[in-house]
C-alpha cells in the first residue's frame, strides 16, 4: 500500500487568478480613465520613490504575497485562529490593493487613498504577526510588504496632508509647513 501525499488546494494558477483578478479591478475603471501624472503633480516628501518604482515593485510584492498565501494555505497542520487570520488577512490585503487606484487616480483622492494605505499597513502587520505563529517563511515574504507599506503611508499621509483632495473638496491641512 503506498501513501500518496494530499494535493496542494493553492496551486499556481490560484495565485494567477487572484493577482490578474486585483490588477483587472485595480485597471476598471482607474487604468481607463486615470491621471497618469497626478502623482508627480503633487508637493511629494523628499523620501517619495520615483513613480516608475511602483508597478515593478508592487509586481515583486504581490508575487511574494502569493507565495506566502500558498505556504500558509497548503501547510498539513489543523487549522488554527492564526492561520485563519494569515487568510482574512491577506484577502482583505487583496481587496485594499485593488481599490488603491480607483480612490487615488480615478477620484482623485489623496486623503481616501492614504486611509488605504494605512489600512493596508495594519492588515499587513496582522498578516505578518499571525504567520509568524504558523510558518516563518511566509511571515518574512510578507514582512516585505509590511516594510514598503510603512514608506508608502509616510508618503500617502504627507501627500494627504500637503495637498488639495479635490474629490472631498478639502484644502491641504491647516497649519502643516510646505514640504521644502
Amino acid at each position: 500500500m503506498t501513501s500518496t501525499a494530499p494535493a496542494p488546494r493553492f496551486r499556481w494558477w490560484h495565485g494567477a487568478a487572484i493577482l490578474a483578478a486585483a490588477n483587472a479591478i485595480s485597471f476598471w475603471p482607474a487604468g481607463a480613465l486615470g491621471d497618469a501624472a497626478f502623482y508627480t503633480g503633487f508637493r511629494l516628501p523628499p523620501f517619495a520613490p520615483p513613480d516608475w518604482l511602483f508597478a515593478p515593485l508592487w509586481l515583486l510584492l504581490n508575487i511574494t504575497s502569493l507565495v506566502a498565501l500558498a505556504r500558509v494555505v497548503n501547510l498539513e497542520i489543523a487549522p488554527s485562529r492564526r492561520r485563519q487570520l494569515v487568510l482574512v488577512s491577506e484577502a482583505v490585503g487583496w481587496l485594499l490593493f485593488a481599490v488603491f487606484t480607483t480612490l487615488f487616480f480615478w477620484l482623485h483622492s489623496p486623503v481616501l487613498a492614504a486611509a488605504d494605505t494605512l489600512a493596508g499597513l495594519l492588515v499587513a502587520l496582522v498578516s505578518v504577526v499571525a504567520a509568524a505563529g504558523v510558518d516563518r517563511p511566509a511571515a518574512g515574504l510578507i514582512s516585505l510588504r509590511l516594510l514598503w507599506l510603512l514608506l508608502a503611508s509616510a508618503v500617502a499621509v504627507s501627500i494627504a496632508l500637503h495637498n488639495a483632495d479635490p474629490f472631498l473638496s478639502a484644502a491641504p491641512a491647516p497649519g502643516v509647513k510646505p514640504i521644502q
